[in-house]
């Protein structure tokens, strides 16, 4: 597998990474991975968008990975974002893919550009949270990030400051197979094969090479107003959420799909937030780009 990075400028100043996985000439699908991780995250599709003839493009959220920050963004700001790397790289067309905290930008992209998106997957999905006082289908650490940030956002942005440079040093295996027993057994199961695990660290990792406060700047995000109605969404949508989801409970994501007009919702059986990502990606890919660009 060859990385291909390309540092595209949006505005004076500011320039987005993306990351070019797949087969070079085939369809454009733009990916937006989840939180915290980067744009390397990519490489867990690239063996099966190469064999389905598709252009993977994953993105650097700004202030992860390679990306410059962009303060003051919302997830309004997404489409403009993604309308430009798309004239950048000479598209006219496009499909959007984003798994867990990318979930809302697939979803953005799709509201904010129904002429040029043909279809959106969501795989494990972020739901928004802004006016959510339930937070128990929640994962505990994410109930108490949210709590935390409610109240106190700037300890919160210390302690990922603080973080950060721990968070990019790969702990020894013995540690990662401890971790482990706390997820799922399909989760674990998943994230023991090595070079699924290579790839999902170098995902996580990278985020964590931006901007000091790039992830926490990203992790706000989540915790504001989407600023668009998801009954506003005019293209196709593929949500896919595993049963054992216990990042975001799929009632979660059933709650999401109702939501939206033109959506096909998967509530998969004996998958969780991280396997179904791993395990599923060629059907996925394959379901995602089985709606044709017109016009």
């Amino acid at each position: 597998m060859i990385e291909t990075t390309t540092l595209v400028p949006i505005a004076e100043n500011r320039r987005v990474a993306v990351e070019s996985y797949g087969d070079p000439a085939g369809k454009p699908v733009f990916f937006f991975h989840g939180w915290p991780s980067s744009r390397f995250q990519g490489a867990l599709g690239h063996e099966a968008a190469k064999d389905l003839g598709i252009r993977l493009l994953s993105v650097d959220r700004p202030g992860c990975g390679g990306s410059d920050l962009h303060l003051g963004r919302t997830l309004r700001d997404w489409p403009a974002l993604i309308g430009a790397l798309a004239d950048h790289f000479g598209l006219s067309k496009f499909h959007v893919f984003g798994v867990s905290g990318g979930g809302p930008y697939a979803l953005a992209s799709a509201w904010g550009l129904p002429d040029r998106v043909v279809a959106a997957a969501v795989v494990s999905g972020a739901p928004p949270l802004a006016d959510r006082d339930d937070v128990s289908l929640l994962m505990p650490v994410y109930q108490f990030l949210l709590w935390a940030y409610r109240r106190t956002p700037g300890v919160v942005r210390t302690f990922f400051r603080v973080a950060g440079p721990v968070s990019r040093v790969r702990p020894p295996d013995w540690l990662w197979r401890a971790a482990l027993l706390m997820i799922p057994r399909c989760d674990r199961s998943a994230l023991s094969e090595r070079l699924t695990m290579d790839r999902a660290w170098a995902g996580y990792a990278g985020a964590w090479t931006g901007h000091r406060d790039g992830v926490f700047h990203d992790a706000s995000i989540y915790a504001a107003p989407w600023g668009f109605e998801l009954s506003g969404i005019k293209v196709p949508v593929q949500l896919w959420h595993g049963r054992e989801d216990r990042n975001f409970r799929w009632r979660l994501a059933e709650e999401l799909a109702a939501r939206i007009p033109k959506c096909t919702a998967r509530m998969i059986d004996d998958e969780g937030h991280y396997s179904l990502i791993m395990r599923r990606h060629r059907e996925i890919l394959s379901d995602l780009i089985s709606f044709p660009a017109c016009g």
